[in-house]
């Protein structure tokens, strides 16, 4: 089955032409099957291209998906234009008043982690979407600032700055290979990093409730479950597009801005070789399987999510 977005927006052509099944609502309202409703609280300032990179992997799956754009109410886009802003998002607020609820919800980074989460100037909106996934959503998945933030709000892991800047592809290895969220996986795989803070895996141990399903012997955890709060958090970038990590090296080259080459990443590390994309399959696989892990486990009347 493939996924419902608006024919207009962006994500539709782009992921027609790549053979990503998409539908429009004329389409999805022939189908007599109920959608799962999966929001995507996009905290990136390149709003558009992270749209793409998630909607390419929840939309890979058999089922039916709906996709809704949320953006924080106290916060203004500027680095993507307003009128795509006004056409296909709405507000957190605008999303807490009508009282509906979500089968998943992806909230995304954001590039602040230099910042105390205190000091976040939507911090206190976001701690209460973290509130509300509690009884509107069925299972939230924190990708990379927005778990650090997640896992900070419901379990006082904190974060913590390195001294150099984890950038590359590093190998992490599957701890539970049991897990239905990492079913297809290998033993051990390749993830992009990007980010300036880490989150400890003692930590993380000595918080009650919490399982680790991918590590990393240099970069720490990578993929944590909290089922008692229904949600997963991810440190790292699944989603990237194969030159994602070359865009925020060219940038930051271009910039003067000191950074390393991005480690194991080119062939031969050399940056005038073109990257090889050595994740997507196992992208496929846990968006995937989180989106099974919702189909089989969410009530069939939406409304009964949080009850």
């Amino acid at each position: 089955m493939p996924i419902k977005i608006p024919s207009n927006l962006p994500a539709y052509d782009v992921l027609t032409r790549e053979g990503v099944m998409v539908m429009d609502e004329d389409q999805a309202a022939t189908q007599d099957i109920r959608p799962l409703r999966i929001g995507l609280l996009n905290l990136m300032p390149k709003k558009i291209q992270t749209e793409n990179q998630f909607a390419r992997l929840i939309g890979a799956t058999p089922l039916q998906i709906e996709l809704s754009l949320i953006r924080m109410s106290e916060h203004q886009a500027r680095n993507t234009a307003a009128d795509h802003m006004e056409s296909f998002y709405r507000s957190f607020a605008e999303v807490a008043a009508t009282g509906e609820k979500f089968d998943g919800l992806i909230i995304t980074g954001a590039p602040i982690e230099h910042l105390e989460f205190a000091d976040v100037t939507y911090w206190d909106e976001l701690r209460r979407v973290f509130d509300w996934t509690q009884s509107h959503v069925h299972s939230t998945f924190g990708v990379c600032w927005g778990g650090m933030a997640m896992i900070n709000h419901l379990h006082g892991v904190q974060k913590h700055m390195l001294d150099a800047k984890a950038f590359g592809c590093f190998r992490h290895e599957n701890m539970q290979p049991a897990s239905p969220y990492l079913r297809g996986f290998s033993d051990d795989l390749v993830i992009p990093v990007s980010r300036w803070t880490e989150m400890r895996q003692a930590e993380i141990d000595a918080a009650p409730g919490l399982t680790t399903l991918l590590h990393s012997s240099e970069v720490g955890p990578c993929l944590v479950e909290d089922a008692a709060h229904r949600a997963l958090y991810v440190f790292n970038h699944f989603e990237y597009d194969s030159d994602t990590l070359k865009q925020e090296y060219d940038r930051d080259a271009a910039a003067g801005t000191p950074i390393n080459v991005p480690c194991n990443y080119y062939p031969g590390d050399n940056p005038s070789v073109a990257p090889r994309n050595r994740w997507r399959s196992h992208a496929h696989l846990l968006y995937g399987n989180w989106i099974s892990q919702i189909y089989q486990t969410v009530p069939y009347d939406i409304a009964a999510i949080g009850i």
